[in-house]
């Protein structure tokens, strides 16, 4: 399983990479691997200023359709377009091509509740 060191995560089995204020969301391998074959990412919060935990949008898989929780209260401002054509991306490199939004974060201190790679293994039991 792949839980990179210089990430954090969340309960919802997202993945959260930090540059200044701006936060750059996917799913992780675990969460990929469980959905199966992705065929279709959802996002129509763009320009949306959305609180923690909200839905931001929906990753759709051969048997199932999964809601996005932001890790971050902030403004989603961009999306990966790359995905509309290539939603496999997510199956192929959830922590790099397959990258879903970018969001300006708002409260730092929400940071502090994000889940190492190690709570993240633990959480999810590998």
């Amino acid at each position: 399983m792949n839980i990179p060191s210089n990430l954090k995560y969340t309960k919802d089995h997202e993945w959260v990479s930090i540059e200044g204020d701006i936060a750059t969301i996917g799913i992780t391998d675990f969460a990929q691997k469980e959905l199966g074959d992705i065929v279709y990412v959802e996002v129509e919060t763009l320009d949306q200023t959305l609180d923690k935990d909200e839905v931001f949008g929906t990753v759709e898989a051969v048997k199932t359709v999964s809601d996005l929780f932001l890790p971050l209260t902030g403004e989603i401002i961009e999306f990966n377009d790359s995905l509309e054509s290539d939603p496999e991306k997510v199956n192929t490199d959830p922590y790099g091509d397959g990258w879903m939004v970018k969001v300006k974060f708002s409260d730092k201190t929400e940071l502090e509740k994000l889940l190492s790679n190690e709570d993240y293994a633990a959480l999810i039991g590998a």
